[in-house]
């Protein structure tokens, strides 16, 4: 069919001809929406299949002591830590979304445990991912603590004890702050004039002297905590802290009940008091910063146990 002009210039098309053409556009709209929602959809399972590989990762980093791992993936990936503090252990959430395309896939559905106790920044991303678990006790053993993180540190001045916990590619050693690459977050254990972070070891806390993800605040620490404090955002330390101590005036009640039933077969293991005491202590603790009325409890429980015969751990 010819196209014609009108007697004043103007091209004069079939209306057929402009009905296909908006039937085609709309098509086409279409098509490019529901390929999108579909790619959409399997990246999304994609990051829910990679959060459960990880879970997997996890089981036997919170069954096994001071473990490390690292975790390489495919393509840039976002690793969301959440934590939530309700019911009588809380929950450990996370969430997995990946770079296509130069661009995030929205986040997968949450895959959730209230065994696992891990601390990190709320949101880690990269391809090269560092685990490692070291045991928590206070005063018995109450859980692993698993550290994740992606960054590279360099830690200063550590204390020998420090050195022998971490064996991780991502963490250097030094006594010397110019041997520490520029990108690495230096964690100073004594004095320094370039340090991200400042453990005091002494008075028990973290503090970090430039803009991290902890900005500016104490972390208290108790034991194995100290990692947790270095590695972790204020909000998911604090939370994870409050979890683990749930955990233990759950552990502290259970030792308490085996202790009532080993003195009925002539064993007295001498601890029913402190274990109360150590019970409702921590069910009174809010913050880290509360740590503090505990940790004596938790150390006259450990001098006892020393010279107890009748062992209830």
């Amino acid at each position: 069919m010819a196209w014609k002009k009108n007697k004043k210039g103007f091209l004069q098309i079939p209306f057929s001809w402009i009905f296909a053409i908006i039937v085609g556009i709309f098509i086409l709209f279409l098509a490019i929406y529901f390929a999108y929602k579909m790619i959409s959809s399997g990246q999304q399972e994609i990051g829910a299949e990679t959060a459960r590989q990880i879970d997997v990762l996890l089981n036997p980093l919170e069954t096994s002591f001071e473990t490390s791992t690292p975790l390489v993936l495919s393509s840039e990936t976002r690793i969301y830590n959440k934590c939530e503090n309700t019911g009588n252990f809380g929950e450990q959430i996370i969430q997995v979304s990946q770079k296509s395309f130069n661009k995030w896939a929205e986040p997968s559905v949450d895959i959730s445990f209230e065994n696992k106790y891990l601390f990190s920044d709320d949101v880690v991303d990269g391809e090269k991912f560092y685990l490692f678990s070291i045991p928590f006790e206070y005063p018995f053993q109450v859980a692993n603590l698993i550290i994740l993180t992606s960054q590279e540190y360099c830690f200063l001045d550590a204390p020998d004890e420090v050195e022998k916990d971490i064996i991780q590619d991502n963490v250097r050693f030094e006594t010397n702050e110019n041997n520490c690459e520029d990108e690495s977050v230096k964690v100073c254990f004594s004095s320094g004039n370039d340090c991200d972070i400042q453990v005091n070891i002494g008075q028990g806390y973290v503090d970090t002297l430039k803009g991290t993800s902890k900005d500016g605040e104490k972390l208290y620490f108790t034991g194995n905590l100290i990692y947790g404090a270095i590695f972790s955002s204020k909000e998911i330390y604090e939370c994870e802290v409050n979890r683990l101590m749930k955990r233990t005036g759950q552990l502290a009640s259970l030792y308490w009940d085996k202790s009532s039933f080993v003195r009925q077969k002539s064993c007295n293991s001498n601890l029913d008091t402190d274990l109360l005491s150590l019970r409702n202590s921590v069910n009174e603790i809010k913050s880290s910063e509360d740590l503090d009325s505990t940790n004596l409890i938790v150390k006259q429980i450990n001098e006892k146990y020393k010279f107890e015969e009748c062992k209830l751990w």
